[in-house]
């Protein structure tokens, strides 16, 4: 039987929510072994001047604990 541990992470990008994601995922594995998933959960965008100048994601990273 696995024991899997859910962490949430936020994470922004000046690209896509899908750089973000990315991103969200890349720093969580700095400290963060054996991770199985990553779902997100929320997003969101910064407006300036009419644009969007920032994507934001809330993610939920799935990983086992061993």
């Amino acid at each position: 039987m696995a024991i899997l541990k859910v962490i949430e992470v936020l994470a922004n990008s000046k690209d896509s929510w899908e750089d973000a994601t990315k991103n969200a995922v890349k720093h969580a594995a700095k400290t963060v072994n054996n991770i199985k998933s990553a779902y997100v959960n929320e997003h969101s965008v910064v407006v300036n001047d009419d644009s969007i100048t920032e994507y934001r994601v809330n993610v939920k990273i799935t990983f086992e604990v061993k």
